[in-house]
């Protein structure tokens, strides 16, 4: 479920239309929570569809980290991509404003953290901001990430939350534990659907990256 205080609007023709916050909605602000009106389907599931659904799913479906595909049944589906995106998933199936979101800002994900499977040209990019992103890109970003979700947590207790209902009672804990420095952090890195694939080298190094976080291997 998206964050109440946003809406469809239409971009430009590059992009189509995007989530655009209605109001201010501060660092550290869940956005966006998996909830039980979303679908799952599985590799199988989608290629037995005709084309037309596929295709469908193909545009608007992300990968979780046992390779099904969700569909967001509410405006998440229209959140764009970009390179430096203001809200960021986490480890526990929601996301965080990483910084403050103003009144008609576009709300953006990076689409290197939702498990594409092919590369793609990444539309609108900053002068800095990378032009492909990749179905790897997980492996080389997720330090960054991590940091910035990090930094997102600490401010959890000082916004407003509407959309905290929506957290079981444990994992509301867990995220007050987290953001008051009692417990680390899962990594970004739990919801690679490669993680299994990694080398035990790969595996080594990437442990070594973040004192406050924990890897999923």
């Amino acid at each position: 479920m998206i964050h109440p205080h946003t809406e469809i609007r239409f971009i430009n023709d590059a992009v189509g239309y995007g989530v655009v916050a209605t109001r201010a909605i501060p660092k550290g602000t869940i956005t966006w929570v998996l909830d039980r009106l979303d679908r799952f389907f599985t590799r199988k599931q989608i290629h037995s569809m005709e084309p037309l659904y596929r295709d469908v799913l193909c545009k608007y479906t992300y990968r979780n980290a046992e390779g099904d595909y969700i569909l967001c049944w509410d405006n998440a589906r229209f959140i764009n991509h970009s390179s430096e995106p203001n809200c960021i998933t986490s480890a526990y199936e929601f996301e965080f404003a990483v910084r403050d979101i103003h009144p008609g800002e576009e709300l953006t994900d990076d689409y290197g953290y939702l498990n594409i499977e092919d590369p793609f040209e990444a539309s609108g990019t900053s002068a800095g901001g990378r032009k492909t992103v990749y179905p790897d890109d997980f492996v080389r970003l997720h330090f960054d990430w991590d940091a910035q979700l990090l930094g997102a947590f600490s401010y959890f207790d000082r916004v407003d939350q509407p959309l905290l209902v929506l957290l079981g009672d444990g994992l509301r804990e867990k995220v007050k534990r987290i953001s008051s420095g009692k417990e680390k952090m899962d990594s970004i890195l739990h919801c690679y659907t490669g993680r299994h694939a990694l080398t035990h080298r790969a595996r080594r190094i990437l442990k070594k990256r973040h004192d406050n976080v924990i890897y999923p291997f």
